[in-house]
């Protein structure tokens, strides 16, 4: 019964739409009617507004928060890595079909970082430096994501080398592919968003 607890625990603590939650706090509008129609932090950053940036922070942090918050507390309460894994993978389930929000989620790319940071807190630092470098060096949140994703399972292999852990970790690449279908399609035609342009970027959660 326990396990079961965990895991509906965390399900619903990933069912936080921070993005949603956060611009209605500050009086934003609906992250889900602009932009990208995407509940997540970039598609926050898009929104004209002086509190967007501040807005998109939060969120950013908060959907990494809550990867990582049901894993440290499993972990208290005596789970072990497979749990752990399952309770991680509740979480990013909750992101993207969040039961407070008509299933509508986001792609779960910060809330998987959360996780990731809760296997292993060097694993998570590693996924984050990559990201942030590929986004440095290419300006396009949806290349960072998928790369950084991509790079996951050798990273989980190599810092969280429990088969659990590796399983997850491929889990939340596919995931990561899924959800970024469109955004590979413009990738490949070469159309996809650089940040400081004026059109559609579409990532980031």
């Amino acid at each position: 019964m326990l396990i079961w607890l965990m895991i509906l625990f965390s399900y619903l603590i990933g069912s936080l739409s921070m993005a949603i939650i956060v611009c209605r706090l500050l009086g934003l509008p609906d992250p889900r009617t602009i932009g990208s129609h995407n509940p997540g932090a970039t598609n926050v950053l898009r929104i004209d507004n002086p509190k967007a940036k501040p807005a998109a922070l939060i969120t950013f942090f908060g959907d990494i928060v809550k990867g990582l918050i049901p894993i440290l507390i499993a972990r208290q309460l005596g789970a072990d890595e497979t749990l752990q894994a399952l309770v991680g993978l509740a979480a990013i389930a909750g992101h993207l079909f969040p039961i407070y929000f008509r299933f509508q989620g986001g792609k779960a790319i910060a809330t998987s970082l959360g996780v990731l940071t809760g296997f292993s807190w060097l694993l998570g630092a590693v996924v984050l430096g990559t990201w942030l470098t590929v986004l440095a060096v290419s300006r396009i949140s949806s290349l960072a994501a998928l790369i950084a994703a991509a790079l996951v399972p050798v990273y989980t292999m190599i810092l969280a080398p429990h088969p659990a852990f590796i399983a997850a970790s491929f889990v939340i690449f596919v995931i990561a592919i899924w959800r970024h279908a469109d955004n590979i399609k413009r990738l490949v035609k070469g159309d996809e968003h650089r940040f400081g342009k004026k059109k559609q970027d579409n990532n980031i959660n």
